[in-house]
Order: C-alpha cells, then structure tokens, then sequence
C-alpha cells in the first residue's frame, strides 16, 4: 500500500535518550479507479487549476480542492477515500522523495574532493585535476566524477514508524527523510 505524503520536519522524541523523528502528514486522498490494486487518485497540492483539470475533476466528481493526480497500489476494491488503516499497523516504510537540488556544483562540494595545495605559487584550487588517459583509451570514461548538477534525484529510504494518528494524518518515522519541509512524496508499507 502505498500513500501520498508530505513533509513537514524534523524533531525529536521526549524518551531518553532522544531518538531523531520527521513527522509526514498523509494527504486527504479520494481514489477515483481501482484496476488490479492500482489505483487512480487525486489529492490537494495547495496549487491553483486550470481548467482542463476542473474538467477532469467533474467527471469523478470531486470537490475543486482536490488538483492533483497519481497513480499508487491500494488496499480499496473501490473509488471513495483513501483506506489509511494500514499504516497504524505498519512496522517499516519505505520513503521516496526527491532531494534538494543545489544546481550546477563542482567537485569539492559534489564529490568531496580536497582541492588543490594552498602553497604559494599553485593554480589549482578548487579544481578537478588530472580526468583522463594519455593515448589509450583517450576519453573520458563514464561515471568520471566530474562538476554537474548535484541533488534533484529520486531518494528512497527505509524508516520504522514510530507513531501514527489516523485522526490528524501525522506520521512519525524514525530518521530523516530527503527533501526540504513541505514537499510531497511517497511511503510504501515494507513491514
């Protein structure tokens, strides 16, 4: 089963010792078809629609707050609101949201290179350094860690869970998750 979620943050437990948590909250989500336990849905994303989306959204006949769409695997037979059941007796989730992007970044920053001597007289600096071969194979081979965009990327990562209210959506999962405090993403029950 699979859930819409989005991040609101860090914090931590009150036990001692304190154990690091980031709490989710599960969207409000209304399945509109249900096809061999794969589902599509719709859930509010707090953006503006257009009207090809209003359209789409009279045909299932949702309310305008809901603009977004996706497909997930469900535990429903059929279209109504989400079943969020499954996720108080859940043990592990497997978390996927996108990291944050930092743009264009070179090597020290994207690979952890140390850069060059700070003795006087060197050029180097932050610099690549030496990133090829003399006469064989005479390229660059691929996967060379280079400067490039760093961050962006689909992260997915095992959490426990250490709470969930079903009352207010609010999921707690031991750990961090990827991605900056409100984006969207994904939890999948693993355990």
């Amino acid at each position: 089963m699979e859930f819409i979620v989005e991040k609101i943050g860090m914090s931590r437990t009150v036990s001692v010792p304190a154990v690091p948590v980031t709490l989710l909250r599960v969207l409000d989500t209304k399945v509109c078809e249900v096809t061999d336990g794969v589902a599509f849905v719709s859930y509010a994303s707090g953006k503006k629609m257009n009207k090809t989306i209003e359209g789409q959204q009279k045909k299932f006949d949702l309310s305008k707050e809901f603009n977004r769409f996706a497909t997930i695997t469900v535990a429903n037979t059929e279209a109504g609101d989400l079943d969020v059941s499954g996720l108080s007796e859940a043990k592990v989730l497997k978390t996927t949201f996108n990291s944050k992007g930092r743009g264009f970044s070179g090597v020290v920053k994207r690979w952890n290179f140390a850069g060059g001597r700070a003795s006087h007289g060197h050029r180097m600096g932050r610099r690549t350094g030496s990133i090829g071969n003399a006469e064989w194979p005479g390229r660059v081979q691929p996967g060379k860690k280079m400067p490039g965009q760093y961050g962006n990327t689909t992260v997915s990562v095992k959490n426990e869970v250490v709470s969930f209210d079903a009352e207010t959506g609010i999921l707690v999962v031991k750990g961090s998750v990827s991605g900056a405090n409100g984006r969207l993403g994904k939890v999948k029950v693993a355990k």
